[in-house]
């Protein structure tokens, strides 16, 4: 599948690289208002996915605080307050870290390992960034009474209540899934699937998703880190929620009910809050009442360095 352009690399003024992708806007009635791409086949969502399944979790009976919902949602940054809920969490199902199936990390956020390495500490199951939705996943079997030990397998009571909430959410069945890096199963939707789902969660109407929305409203810092521009995002626009996932996957939604949903072919990360802020400002968002307009570009910054000064950006081009 031949896809355009979405972002150039320029460099002192010449175009060195190109990123291709694909970017599709949804008005406040839940209408394609603008795309670029390839926006109805199916992609692999990757993180973007957390509100969804955590939503299918809230449904399921658990109940946990705003905070600890919102980490549930995230792909954290590993800092010491993040590893503290993950912990939180499995207590309140009498269960520890030795419990989660995540694969052995650092954190993901580049301070929070330095630290970690500074100590002397190495990779831990608790440190890797899903372990909060892993550890949600853990009390939602144990409240329901299921087995702990088989929790990611695809047939499993927990997985299959998942996959029929995303199928609901998306508006799409479910044609091709996989297996995340967390080892969790990774179900594919369209991008405009994905940003029907996430309009649906914003919008908060149906049953559990207000309390989702409101928890990644109220602690964007548990659902990223204090230092991402994920968390920069969403308190920048009042209302808005969102999470990022690997291979440059990106879904925002805002409290009306518009929502965005983007993706590249090369899965690069430095791409993926320039497009999002792109997006944003090309729907008018940056410059609504309320939002810091600033931030919101800033955001989508991306500067190219020669000799340790700006030479350059990543510029989108949607």
């Amino acid at each position: 599948m031949s896809l355009p352009v979405v972002a150039e690399l320029v460099r002192s003024g010449f175009v060195e690289g190109h990123h291709y992708g694909s970017v599709v806007a949804l008005d406040a009635e839940g209408a394609v208002d603008w795309s670029v791409g390839a926006v109805d086949v199916p992609v692999m969502p990757r993180s973007c996915n957390k509100p969804l399944q955590a939503l299918a979790m809230v449904r399921l009976g658990l109940d946990l605080p705003p905070d600890l919902l919102a980490l549930a949602c995230a792909s954290h940054s590993g800092e010491p307050f993040h590893l503290d809920g993950a912990r939180r969490i499995l207590a309140s199902a009498g269960l520890d870290e030795t419990a989660l199936q995540t694969p052995e990390d650092y954190p993901l956020e580049d301070e929070a390992r330095d630290a970690v390495v500074r100590a002397g500490g190495g990779r831990t199951r608790l440190q890797m960034n899903c372990s909060g939705k892993h550890a949600a996943m853990l009390a939602t079997c144990v409240l329901n009474g299921w087995d702990i030990e088989t929790y990611l397998a695809p047939d499993h009571p927990l997985q299959v209540a998942i996959r029929a909430t995303f199928e609901e959410l998306v508006g799409e069945p479910v044609t091709v899934a996989a297996v995340d890096g967390c080892g969790a199963p990774l179900l594919g939707t369209s991008l405009v699937g994905l940003a029907t789902a996430f309009r649906r969660i914003a919008l908060g109407a149906e049953p559990g998703t207000a309390r989702v929305a409101e928890a990644i409203r109220r602690h964007p810092e548990f659902v990223s880190g204090t230092r991402r521009d994920e968390r920069e995002l969403l308190t920048s626009i009042p209302g808005a929620i969102g999470k990022a996932g690997a291979e440059s996957c990106y879904a925002v939604a805002l409290r009306d009910g518009r929502a965005f949903a983007l993706k590249t072919d090369d899965g690069a990360p430095r791409v993926r809050p320039v497009l999002m802020a792109a997006a944003l400002r090309r729907s008018g968002v940056d410059r609504e009442p309320g939002v810091d307009t600033d931030a919101v570009r800033r955001t989508g910054t991306a500067l190219l360095l020669g000799g340790g000064v700006p030479v350059g950006e990543i510029r989108a081009v949607i």
